[in-house]
């Protein structure tokens, strides 16, 4: 065998090594991930009851119940055309209000309710943390049009 033909099997052989590594990233990742659907995709969807689900919307006005005894909170998410009814078990983050959006992780209960199991709330640029604003503020670099 000459040096040549020794390396061009040295880079046939990193080649297929790498295109299998690839795909093994590719297939476990396509299995991994988890998208969220609006209230109208996940109805329309034909998803099996008692899945795991992920649901991004808003929280409808108004909608918002609270049980203090067992601090379960029950709650609607709308995407303007369709709701679906959500209760959740534990603690709400401090971002949650009613006309914000969030994004919901639980179970399918029926075609319009899902059991959370974990409840994240977004926020708008304009959010700044409380302890980063009071640190701009010491140091004097704090402006109102953040």
């Amino acid at each position: 065998m000459t040096v040549q033909f020794q390396r061009l099997i040295i880079i046939l052989i990193s080649l297929i090594f790498l295109a299998g590594a690839v795909i093994l990233i590719l297939f476990n990742s396509k299995n991994n991930l988890i998208f969220f659907f609006t209230p109208t995709e996940l109805i329309n969807l034909q998803n099996k009851i008692d899945n795991q689900v992920r649901i991004g919307g808003f929280v409808k006005s108004k909608s918002l119940k609270q049980n203090t005894n067992k601090n379960l909170y029950s709650f609607i998410i709308t995407d303007n055309q369709n709701d679906i009814e959500v209760e959740f078990k534990g603690i709400l983050p401090d971002l949650f209000r009613e006309e914000q959006g969030v994004i919901i992780e639980g179970i399918l209960v029926s075609k319009k309710k899902v059991n959370a199991s974990k409840v994240f709330a977004k926020h708008d640029e304009n959010y700044m943390p409380a302890s980063i604003k009071k640190q701009l503020e010491e140091a004097d670099y704090w402006q109102k049009d953040y």
